[in-house]
């Protein structure tokens, strides 16, 4: 799909869903949606709306919901799942293992790497996804994952990521693939003028990203952040993630990290963490009265036994906070509704007695964070919810299937609490995406055929 703010043509719609989530409160029986040219005009009751246009389509039996927002990834990492040595280690050994065999990565890994992402997320209900590359080696550029993403046809919020601060100056990158500052932030500019979209219905934007505390020099996180609010764009950096990157930052910069980041001026509505664990209450309190935003990555967290993120913190100060998958490193998977899944039970445990305090989140609450959530963190208002003026970015999920058998007592449950495997159909600007389960146009086993002739000749 071309670049451009505007993607379905005509008119759509789509009828008689068993139930029409609109992430505005109301949930919607025999519910419908009528869109033009890709931007919702109507939802309502079927019997309520136009009964005619270009494109209708029937969801008897389907559960309807927002298309899901992905605030965090690494999409290049699916060439190294399950890597033996990155499998039972914490974050600073994993990155140590995996950092040299990413240094081989070539323009067509990162092309590849990013459909093969992208589609694994828009199967499991994913219509907008942000994706965090902070390594660029051997020629790969941004313009690589812009032409993986074409494909697919997502929404893609695409970062110049970056790193500066290599072993030989105290950081944890080899200093073979770390960049100097004066280069990444002349491909930034040139990265933002090529393929930023600031208006409503973007179907692609540009983030700027360096990568971490320990692997970016201060003065490159201070110009990064001046060149973002020149240049009007967001900014995001992985932080309090674990343990190390605080004594690191303590030891570095007398600082905990939150308050480093704060005094490089990497606070406010701009600006957001990825994971965010390590963070103190009174830090999460000038998270929330600055605007700053968080992307909670829960199966990350565990894989790497990073730790609890204080997500009932988070809401209770109104901190911005959606989900991420993270990498399909530390993760092992690009599922969207597996997070939000495990967004729920992390979550509970996180209030068990003797563990934290707050009432237990519900499936509703993991859907609004994947959501609403979602679109807030990446600075959008024209997604995260089905009603008129808003994108008609939505997904569709077929009750009838095995894994919800008995569980018509409440459908919007049980699309969270039921292990979905992915949705039947989405829609992103009216335009179809996924089609009985498969992505429309592509030839996924073409695909993973390529993708795995390029990772073992990665892995040697």
């Amino acid at each position: 799909m071309a670049a451009g703010s505007v993607v379905g043509m005509g008119t759509l719609l789509v009828r008689h869903a068993r139930v029409l989530v609109t992430m505005d409160g109301a949930e919607i029986e025999d519910g419908a949606i009528f869109s033009r040219d890709g931007w919702i005009e109507a939802v309502g009751p079927t019997p309520d709306l136009p009964d005619t246009a270009d494109e209708v389509v029937d969801l008897l039996g389907h559960v309807v919901l927002p298309g899901l927002v992905n605030t965090h990834h690494h999409l290049y990492q699916t060439l190294t799942r399950v890597v033996p040595g990155a499998q039972d280690v914490g974050l600073f050994q994993w990155l140590r293992t995996l950092y040299p065999i990413w240094a081989r990565m070539t323009p067509d890994h990162v092309r590849v790497a990013t459909t093969i992402g992208l589609t694994e997320l828009a199967l499991s209900g994913c219509t907008t996804a942000f994706d965090h590359q902070y390594l660029w080696p051997n020629g790969s550029r941004v313009d690589d994952q812009i032409e993986g993403a074409e494909p697919v046809g997502l929404r893609f919020h695409v970062s110049r990521g970056s790193m500066s601060l290599g072993e030989s100056d105290g950081g944890l990158p080899p200093d073979s693939i770390v960049e100097t500052p004066e280069r990444i932030l002349e491909d930034s500019q040139r990265v933002v003028t090529s393929y930023h979209q600031p208006e409503r219905g973007a179907m692609t934007r540009v983030v700027l990203a360096p990568c971490s505390p320990f692997s970016v020099t201060t003065d490159l996180m201070r110009e990064t952040a001046r060149l973002a609010r020149d240049l009007g764009v967001t900014l995001h950096t992985h932080l309090a993630e674990t343990t190390d990157e605080e004594e690191f930052c303590i030891t570095r910069f007398d600082r905990r990290p939150v308050e480093h980041m704060e005094d490089l001026g990497w606070s406010g509505p701009n600006v957001w963490y990825a994971h965010a664990i390590h963070v103190a209450p009174n830090e999460i309190t000038r998270m929330g009265s600055a605007g700053t935003g968080v992307a909670h990555c829960p199966t990350s967290n565990m894989r790497l036994a990073s730790g609890l993120a204080p997500v009932a913190g988070y809401l209770d100060a109104g901190v911005r906070l959606g989900l991420g998958v993270d990498g399909s490193a530390s993760n092992d998977s690009s599922n969207m509704l597996a997070e939000v899944r495990q967004t729920l039970l992390l979550n509970r445990l996180a209030v068990a007695p003797g563990v934290g305090e707050g009432a237990q989140m519900t499936a509703r609450d993991a859907l609004r964070l994947a959501t609403v959530g979602g679109a807030a963190v990446l600075g959008r208002d024209d997604i995260g919810r089905l009603a008129p003026g808003m994108a008609a970015d939505f997904v569709a999920i077929d009750l009838e299937r095995i894994e919800f058998a008995g569980a018509g007592y409440d459908p919007v449950a049980a699309v969270v609490m039921c292990s979905p495997r992915g949705v039947d159909h989405s829609w992103v600007g009216g335009r179809r995406v996924v089609e009985d389960g498969q992505l429309a146009g592509l030839d996924i086993g073409g695909l993973v055929a390529q993708h795995n002739h390029l990772a073992r000749a990665l892995l040697g």
